[in-house]
């Protein structure tokens, strides 16, 4: 005899017991007695201020301490131009401007673009003491024109320096390159 499973759950139903009165507020009596709510030491802004603080102190202590050996270089500066009252190659033409601006910009960034080593500190410091002379030499150079005037001799000569300069930073950089090559190959024989 097949029976409708719609009619056997409504069977099921009214047989079932109902929930006692207030079983609700008994359970959570009982409940509250075996496990009680503990007041909070402190309030939750200060946890919240604390484990802030603590992301802060573990983020600035890692990264200090992931931080790569800082080597102490010598600033090398180029010529500043506002602060002598010498003429430079932008006084004698606009286009003089323009190359000693190019070469200017050249030579800052490859003096930013160096990242010295413990074991490229000796060539990078002798590069840097040629580039000071160089500087200096054109710091003379810069008081002949002001003094003499724009000749074709010393306008001639402080572009050469400024090329001299540059030169002399590729031929550094490809230095630094060779001896980080020459270094990777001994690694990997001594790997061998």
């Amino acid at each position: 005899m097949a029976r409708d499973i719609k009619d056997l759950f409504k069977e099921e139903l009214k047989l079932t017991e109902k929930m006692p009165e207030n079983h609700q507020g008994r359970f959570l009596e009982k409940l509250d007695q075996v496990l009680p709510i503990k007041k909070a030491l402190f309030p939750s802004w200060i946890k919240v201020a604390a484990s802030i603080l603590l992301v802060l102190g573990l983020s600035y202590g890692g990264f200090k301490y992931v931080q790569p050996e800082v080597i102490d270089m010598p600033k090398h500066s180029v010529v500043n131009n506002e602060t002598n009252a010498t003429k430079t190659l932008g006084d004698v033409s606009p286009g003089l401007k323009e190359v000693e601006d190019y070469y200017l910009a050249s030579i800052n960034l490859e003096l930013a673009k160096m990242d010295p080593t413990p074991e490229t500190k000796d060539l990078i410091d002798s590069f840097l003491e040629q580039l000071n002379i160089l500087d200096i030499e054109y710091q003379r150079l810069s008081k002949e024109l002001t003094n003499s005037g724009p000749t074709e001799l010393t306008v001639n000569a402080l572009i050469d320096n400024l090329k001299f300069r540059l030169n002399l930073l590729y031929r550094l950089r490809s230095q630094i390159e060779n001896f980080g090559d020459t270094e990777a190959d001994k690694t990997v024989e001594q790997s061998i």
